[in-house]
């Protein structure tokens, strides 16, 4: 079944997988346990459910953009994950693991982070939960999101700079590996998006998809019945997409997520091996990974979820890219038209469905956008860039 579960292997078709040196084996086997067993517990699911609703404000709402609508020519609903406590779609998985790691008993969590966001759930949830909380991140990416590692200071995680590499969210990902290695029996790796070795992918996707059940729902609900022609998400690791896409997948709808023109692993990636798992990444005719360019921190990866891959080489899915440019356009519409300052990963959707409404996007369509967060975090560098600085 598409978008089921994937077995004990983890695979996708060619993609997924479990790529670790020996001893993580163990510890995502684990992993995989746990997570089956609490998933399949209704105390563990009516535990979640509670948080996400009572402390992270879950569901969170349907918007619909008339202005913006009226302006490009197609119907837009905004799925407002920015709403949700934090300020993005993060807090769903990172509450969900962070239960997970207490049931297990592990007392320690560690996470990687490009944009923040993630760093920031996950910093939020080892307060809620009395964790230690350690966030690994790119030296770039903490120049470019001040305001996040302050929160995640506030919070009182520990965020380690990582100097290799192109110092973004790759490279956070591969010290955060280096640590789950020598920690792993006290402490729970935290990933944040749908890749990794299995179980992540599947694990972080079902943690994910109360924002496709919701949305579906909602949908219907405002449509009389009828899903959206079309479901749009912005795509780095996956996250947001695989858990919008997750509650679309038994219907009509076309399904698009929206990749960053510097860091498009389905248009330009091929398949390899990263971070444990098998999917399509940028890679040079040698095999070497390539660095991804992106102005968003959070898309500022060379690859993609494997199950993303898989949706693509079925062709379930379509995977399109925006550029920088256009992006920053679609942030300032946004603002300027809805009243909502969107995340720059969100922004690259948005920036999609208006350049393809009565293209691709044949007008009078109703369009759903997942907005995976709030902007609040790109309003500096946004004002940078604007100006020319």
């Amino acid at each position: 079944m598409v978008m089921g579960d994937p077995g004990p292997g983890g695979k996708y078709g060619e993609y997924g997988g479990r790529f670790v040196p020996e001893p993580l084996m163990a510890a995502c086997m684990e992993l995989e346990e746990s997570f089956r067993s609490a998933w399949a517990d209704e105390t563990f699911r009516f535990q979640l459910n509670t948080i996400l609703s009572d402390y992270a404000g879950r569901p969170t709402p349907l918007t619909e953009c008339r202005r913006l609508s009226q302006r490009v020519g197609v119907r837009i609903l905004l799925k407002r994950e920015d709403l949700a406590h934090t300020g993005s779609h993060k807090i769903n998985n990172v509450i969900g693991q962070a239960l997970l790691a207490e049931r297990m008993g592990k007392k320690r969590l560690v996470a990687e982070t490009g944009a923040g966001q993630h760093g920031v759930a996950a910093a939020t949830a080892a307060a809620l939960f009395g964790m230690e909380c350690v966030v690994y991140m790119g030296e770039l990416d903490i120049m470019r999101q001040e305001l996040n590692v302050f929160r995640m200071e506030l919070l009182g995680a520990e965020v380690r700079p990582v100097k290799s590499g192109s110092r973004t969210l790759k490279d956070a990902v591969n010290e955060a590996l280096r640590d789950w290695v020598s920690t792993c029996e006290t402490t729970h790796y935290c990933l944040g998006s749908v890749m990794g070795p299995h179980p992540y992918p599947w694990m972080v996707r079902e943690l994910q998809s109360i924002i496709g059940e919701e949305s579906r729902e909602q949908c219907r609900q405002l449509l009389h019945g009828l899903d959206p022609d079309w479901v749009v998400a912005c795509v780095g690791g996956g996250s947001n997409a695989a858990g919008t896409f997750a509650g679309f997948i038994s219907t009509t709808a076309n399904l698009v997520g929206v990749e960053a023109a510097g860091g498009a692993a389905i248009s330009n990636g091929v398949p390899g091996v990263l971070h444990g798992m098998m999917s399509n990444l940028l890679q040079d005719d040698t095999g070497q990974v390539l660095e991804a360019q992106s102005i968003s921190a959070g898309l500022d990866y060379p690859g993609i979820g494997p199950e993303h891959a898989f949706l693509a080489s079925l062709g379930r899915a379509r995977y399109e890219t925006a550029g920088d440019g256009e992006v920053l356009v679609a942030f300032k519409l946004l603002a300027q038209m809805e009243g909502i300052i969107p995340a720059l990963e969100s922004a690259h959707a948005i920036a999609w469905v208006s350049r393809e409404a009565g293209k691709t996007i044949p007008f009078g369509s109703t369009v759903m956008v997942t907005l995976s967060g709030r902007g609040d975090k790109d309003v500096a560098q946004v004002k940078d860039l604007l100006r020319g600085g």
